[in-house]
């Protein structure tokens, strides 16, 4: 009488079938990993994408006012040159902050309009901030009152976007901009011509 195949039999059998089905699974990943390389590679030597450039090109303060009590009241017009020197990328701008500080104390912040930047490209944004009624601390209103006096005053302006790069019909999901300009040297007195500050950028 046959007696059934037992179980460790059955097993033993298996066991090559799951070896196999893990190999061919960890082939898959292997070749997709080095597709996805090769394709990314491609796609920068094709598209040989450049740093974005950014400086500020003129800033004027009005009405600058610091009170008694440490409280600032100002007017400041900032004109930020950006451009893209890509040959193939656009860029949207879906949100843009733009904010002035002095020594780590922030002035003022207001939003730019979104807007589409196309390749080789420049834009020029004119950007109004205002500081009203803000409150200074530790040694920012004794530094200030110093610069106003000497007619120079050094500034530090922070942009921050949301923004996504497009390649003909394929657009990037969003990736955070952030620029750092300084320091960006504001005269008080308009006889004196403003001197371009560059900018530094982190994507």
């Amino acid at each position: 009488m046959a007696h059934p195949p037992s179980q460790s039999n059955s097993t033993a059998a298996n066991k090559p079938k799951r070896s196999n089905l893990l190999h061919y699974i960890a082939m898959f990943i292997v070749a997709l990993i080095i597709l996805v390389g090769i394709a990314v590679i491609i796609i920068w030597l094709v598209l040989k994408p450049k740093r974005l450039e950014y400086s500020v090109e003129n800033a004027a303060i009005h009405n600058f006012n610091l009170t008694d009590a440490n409280h600032l009241y100002a007017n400041f017009d900032f004109t930020i040159r950006s451009y893209n020197p890509n040959s193939r990328i656009s860029i949207y701008y879906d949100t843009v902050e733009v904010s002035v500080r002095y020594e780590d104390q922030t002035l003022a912040t207001n939003a730019v309009q979104p807007f589409f930047q196309s390749h080789k490209n420049v834009t020029r944004l004119h950007v109004a901030l205002t500081a009203q009624s803000v409150a200074l601390y530790e040694s920012v209103p004794k530094d200030l009152r110093l610069e106003r006096s000497s007619g120079d005053i050094e500034l530090d302006v922070w942009v921050r976007a949301r923004i996504r790069f497009k390649v003909g019909a394929w657009k990037s999901r969003h990736r955070v901009l952030r620029i750092f300009c300084s320091p960006v040297l504001v005269h008080f007195s308009k006889g004196k011509s403003f001197e371009r500050a560059p900018c530094e950028v982190e994507l």
